[in-house]
């Protein structure tokens, strides 16, 4: 039996072919769950104004500003972090671009209403502009991961410790369920206009 694979991948990787079955390598599976999340961000945020990306459906609720930014936040965070890189945040002037009343290190984790209300864009090419650049360097780096990398202990506070595999996994799973509920303000958006 042959099995199609339809995961994407970073220029310059290729799935193998044994005996008939492709074979995809886990960074390969992390690397196409990022990018379903960024076309997602894209799409939750495409040709809506500065209030719709800030609507909050009531006063305690997230916005989709708040939502993508947060969910970039955690990716660019947790992949810098086990990456031992600097955060795009960072590194590639995005904190002074957004310009929030945050300290550089806030990734929206505790954050009340008014937090979130602070986080208002001028377009949302802000966000997926942060987003992108945070998905590159994540995608860069998980794409020279091997499976054996993935059960490297990192962090042994937990118990059982985490490995970066289940990291990563974590990563994709808050970015997955964020950019759903931004999915589904921005359709009680348009449905209200």
């Amino acid at each position: 039996m042959t099995y199609v694979s339809t995961v994407t991948r970073a220029e310059g990787t290729r799935p193998t072919l044994v005996r008939g079955v492709v074979r995809v390598r886990s960074a390969d599976l992390l690397n196409d769950a990022f990018g379903r999340v960024r076309e997602e961000v894209h799409s939750v945020v495409d040709g809506l104004s500065p209030d719709q990306l800030s609507h909050r459906i009531d006063s305690r609720a997230n916005s989709i500003a708040w939502l993508v930014w947060h969910l970039t936040r955690i990716l660019d965070d947790h992949l810098a972090d086990v990456a031992g890189t600097e955060q795009a945040w960072t590194a590639g002037g995005w904190a002074e671009r957004f310009g929030l009343p945050f300290s550089p290190a806030a990734t929206g984790y505790g954050h009340g209403s008014e937090d979130v209300a602070a986080v208002r864009v001028d377009s949302g090419d802000l966000l997926t502009g942060y987003h992108d650049a945070a998905h590159d360097l994540a995608v860069s780096y998980v794409d020279r991961l091997t499976d054996p990398d993935l059960d490297h202990i990192i962090d042994e506070r937990w118990d059982p410790p985490v490995s970066l595999g289940v990291r990563l996994v974590s990563v994709v799973n808050d970015t997955a369920q964020h950019v759903g509920q931004a999915a589904f303000i921005r359709g009680v958006v348009l449905r209200s206009t």
